[in-house]
C-alpha cells in the first residue's frame, strides 16, 4: 500500500527507468545503477565494530545523535576531500537544535556514503560484493575483509610466537643499554616490549580506504618488538641513532618531527629506526627526548582512547599543536643551557675528604673533563664505588693518577665517534693508567670482554 511501490515497481526502479539505467549488478554498461546501503558500507569502510547511531530512534537524545553523525562525516573526511558545500552541511550539524535538521542533514550524508559505493564499483569493482541477485532483490557493499581468515591465521601464529618475543625485546633493551653506556652516550632511559597480542589483531585489521592496510601482517608489521630511548635533549637523539646504525643493519630511518616541520606544521616528533640484529630478528627503535616523549604520550592517551567529543576536536587539534610549539622552542632551550654549562666554572670540591660521593666525583670530573658531555647519574654512582677497588679513597689520590694520564693520547687512539661524557673518558683514564688490574677488578666482571678489546687499542 505504499505509495514507493505503486505499479510493482520501487521508487528507485522508476528513477532508473526514466533515467534508462540499467540495475543488473552484473551489468558492464556505462549507464547502471546499483543499489546499496550506507550502514553495512561504513561498517566495512572504517573498520566499525557496529553500526553508528545517527537514525532518530526512539530513546536517542538530540546531543547523542548529533555526535554519532559527526563520527561519521570525520570518517568521511578521511576519504572525500571536504568542500565548501560539505563544509556548510557540517556547520548546520553542529549548530543543529532539532532533530528535524539533522536528519535534512543526514540523508545528504548518506548520499555521500552511497556516491562512494559507487565510485568504487566504477573503479574497484573488486572490493565489492553483491549479496542476493537482481531477480530476487539485492544490495552491493564494500566486501568484509579476511574472507579466507588470513588475518586470524596470522594473529594465530602470532600468539604462538608471542613468547619468544618478549625475550627478545629485553635482549635489545639489554644489547642497546650496553651500546649506549659503552658510546658514553647520555640518556634518559632504555625500555622494550614484545606487542601484545590483542594490540597486533588490531592493527592486522586496519583498513585504508576500505581495504586491508596488511596484506601479510607477519611480515609487515614491523613493531613486533619495540625499544624506546629517551634521551635529554635532540641532539642525543642522533647520536643514539648513529650508534644504533653502527652496530645493526638499519632497514629503515624516520625522522618523524622533520616530516612534520617539512609540512609546516608542529606535532608528533620521533625517530623511528627499523634494525635487525645478525640472527635477523628485527625491532622498532624510537628515539626521542623526554619532552617529544611527554607530548606523544598525553596525545596518545588522550586521541586514541576516544576521550575527545566530537565538538572539541577541532579545538583540541590546536591546542595539541600550540603544546607541539612550546616543547619543540623548551627542547632547544635545553640544548642551549646544557652547551653553555659544558666547560663553565664548578663549585670548589674538597679533594682531601675520605670517601669519594658521586655528586663531588660530578663536580669534579665537569672541571676534569670540560669538554665532555653529562653522565647518567646512575653511572657516576658506579665508577664513584669502582674507586675504592683501586685504594683511591679521596679525589686528591684520584687526581694524582689522572696527572700521569696523556688524555689527549687517549682521546687520539680511541678516536671516539660521539662526543663522550664525563664518566666514560674517566673510565678510559683508569684503564690506561692501571692496565689489566682495572679489567680484572670485580666492578668490571661483566664487561671484560669489553674493557680488554679497549685495552689492546689503547695500546696500539
Amino acid at each position: 500500500g505504499k505509495p514507493e511501490f505503486a505499479g510493482g515497481l520501487t521508487r528507485g526502479a522508476r528513477i532508473c527507468r526514466q533515467l534508462r539505467l540499467d540495475m543488473d549488478p552484473r551489468s558492464g554498461r556505462e549507464r547502471r545503477a546499483i543499489e546499496v546501503y550506507p550502514h553495512p558500507a561504513t561498517i566495512v569502510l572504517f573498520n566499525l565494530a557496529k553500526t553508528l547511531k545517527y537514525k532518530d530512534k526512539r530513546g536517542r537524545a538530540l546531543d547523542s545523535l548529533r555526535a554519532e553523525l559527526l563520527r561519521l562525516m570525520d570518517h568521511l573526511e578521511r576519504i572525500v576531500p571536504p568542500d565548501p558545500t560539505w563544509r556548510a552541511l557540517r556547520a548546520q550539524v553542529e549548530a543543529a537544535t532539532r532533530k528535524s535538521e539533522l536528519g535534512r542533514a543526514e540523508d545528504q550524508v548518506d548520499a555521500v556514503v552511497c556516491a562512494y559505493v559507487a565510485l568504487m564499483a566504477d573503479r574497484w569493482p573488486k572490493r565489492l560484493t553483491t549479496y542476493g541477485s537482481f531477480e530476487q532483490g539485492y544490495i552491493v557493499t564494500p566486501t568484509l575483509l579476511d574472507t579466507h581468515g588470513a588475518i586470524q591465521q596470522a594473529v594465530a601464529e602470532y600468539a604462538e610466537r608471542q613468547p619468544q618475543l618478549v625475550a627478545v625485546a629485553a635482549e635489545y633493551v639489554e644489547q642497546v643499554t650496553g651500546l649506549l653506556d659503552e658510546a658514553g652516550i647520555n640518556y634518559l632511559s632504555v625500555a622494550g616490549r614484545a606487542k601484545s597480542v590483542d594490540s597486533f589483531a588490531a592493527k592486522a585489521a586496519r583498513t585504508v580506504d576500505g581495504l586491508p592496510a596488511y596484506s601479510d601482517p607477519l611480515r609487515e608489521i614491523g613493531d613486533q618488538v619495540g625499544v624506546r630511548v629517551i634521551t635529554y635533549v635532540r641532539a642525543d637523539v642522533s647520536a643514539v641513532a648513529d650508534v644504533l646504525g653502527a652496530q645493526f643493519d638499519v632497514l629503515d630511518d624516520r625522522d618523524l618531527g622533520n616530516e612534520t616541520a617539512s609540512e609546516g606544521r608542529f606535532g608528533y616528533a620521533s625517530r623511528h629506526l627499523q634494525v635487525a640484529r645478525e640472527d635477523g630478528q628485527v625491532a622498532q627503535v624510537q628515539v626521542r627526548t623526554v619532552l617529544q616523549h611527554a607530548w606523544a604520550e598525553f596525545e596518545h592517551d588522550i586521541r586514541y582512547k576516544g576521550s575527545v567529543p566530537t565538538e572539541h576536536a577541532r579545538d583540541f587539534d590546536r591546542r595539541f599543536t600550540l603544546a607541539a610549539g612550546l616543547l619543540e622552542l623548551a627542547d632547544q632551550e635545553f640544548t642551549t643551557i646544557r652547551e653553555r654549562l659544558r666547560g663553565a666554572a664548578v663549585g670548589e670540591v674538597d679533594a682531601a675528604a675520605e670517601g669519594v660521593s658521586p655528586r663531588e666525583l660530578a663536580a669534579y670530573l665537569a672541571g676534569q673533563y670540560a669538554d665532555a658531555e653529562w653522565s647518567r647519574p646512575d653511572h657516576y654512582a658506579w665508577i664513584a664505588g669502582l674507586l675504592p677497588e683501586l685504594g683511591l679513597t679521596t679525589l686528591a689520590a684520584l687526581g694524582d693518577v689522572l696527572a700521569d694520564v696523556d688524555a689527549g693520547e687517549i682521546v687520539a687512539r680511541m678516536d671516539y665517534r660521539y662526543p663522550p661524557g664525563a664518566v666514560r673518558r674517566l673510565d678510559d683514564a683508569l684503564l690506561s693508567a692501571y692496565g689489566d688490574r682495572y679489567v680484572d677488578l670485580p666492578g668490571n666482571a661483566h664487561r671484560r670482554p669489553l674493557l680488554a678489546v679497549r685495552l689492546e687499542k689503547m695500546r696500539g
